[in-house]
């Protein structure tokens, strides 16, 4: 009987195989048949729950989100205006913070766990929790003048409370969502080498010369990285008030046909935006190779 023989790099293939093949079958299973069967659903309607029987009715429930259901539209405008506001302000500030926390401080490591504590409680069902107990809203609310005077808010008047109200509670949510961002930042500036800032200081460079010819371009990837998962994350979060209006007809009205092209839409202005992004602040990103450097 002839005996079979694999190469030493076959093998190593077929080990490969071996390790990923968990993550290959519960990505098929746990994946890749919800999103077809997502897609399905957009695409047609149940007529049958047992054994979950789905005919073909084509685009009539991504028609219904855009021209017939009078709130998605506007609530889908308003979760785009809060992105667009609250990401710039995370970036700003968690740079901010891991420029200072990098600094040699005393106590660099309890502000540093600090920060990112936030985000370890943040997530899911507690912060939901958070949110429905309106604990930012005993804390921070100007109509019960815990802040500012009563009567200066009476003077004031209810639309300039407002404005301050959506403020603070804004610089709550910044506060609570840049954890991450600041690690990133962190390991970016340490990454930049102390030689380049010696030779600038021997040359005459002052902070602010060394912060936009040196530091900035030297962590422009961290930026864009950061960029990118904060869009993701404030599209994704717990009080986005698309998510729970797709999670209403999906869970509560049973309405999965209307759920899945709703949730659709919204992924695919996401992966749309990404790439977006990634194409106009891309070509700004500092890299570099082996042999060199190169500013793009």
């Amino acid at each position: 009987m002839r005996k079979f023989y694999l190469s030493m790099e076959k093998k190593q293939v077929l080990e490969g195989y071996v390790f990923v093949s968990p993550f290959i079958i519960g990505l098929l299973v746990f994946f890749a048949y919800p999103l077809y069967i997502s897609v399905k659903l957009s695409l047609g309607k149940i007529t049958r729950m047992a054994g979950f029987s789905i005919e073909w009715s084509g685009f009539e429930h991504y028609i219904r989100a855009f021209i017939i259901d009078v709130n998605f539209i506007p609530m889908f405008l308003n979760a785009i205006r809060q992105t667009l506001t609250k990401v710039p302000l995370i970036i700003v500030f968690s740079l901010l913070i891991a420029i200072l926390v990098n600094k040699s401080i005393r106590f660099r490591g309890f502000f540093r766990t600090a920060f990112f504590i936030p985000f370890l409680l943040g997530t899911g069902e507690v912060m939901r929790q958070l949110l429905n107990q309106d604990v930012d809203l005993e804390v921070l609310s100007l109509a019960g003048g815990n802040l500012i005077p009563r009567e200066f808010l009476i003077y004031m008047g209810p639309e300039v409370v407002q404005y301050i109200d959506t403020f603070f509670g804004m610089i709550v949510v910044v506060l609570w969502s840049s954890g991450v961002q600041i690690l990133l930042f962190l390991s970016g500036l340490q990454s930049i080498p102390v030689s380049l800032y010696e030779s600038s200081k021997v040359d005459g460079a002052t902070e602010w010369d060394m912060f936009w010819k040196i530091t900035l371009p030297m962590i422009s990837p961290i930026i864009l990285l950061n960029i990118i998962y904060s869009l993701v994350d404030s599209f994704a979060f717990v009080t986005n008030p698309i998510l729970s209006y797709i999670q209403s007809y999906g869970f509560k009205q049973a309405n999965f046909e209307y759920a899945a092209a709703l949730g659709w839409i919204y992924f695919g202005f996401i992966i749309l935006l990404v790439v977006v992004v990634m194409g106009v602040l891309g070509r700004y990103v500092y890299v570099s190779d082996v042999k060199g450097a190169k500013n793009k």
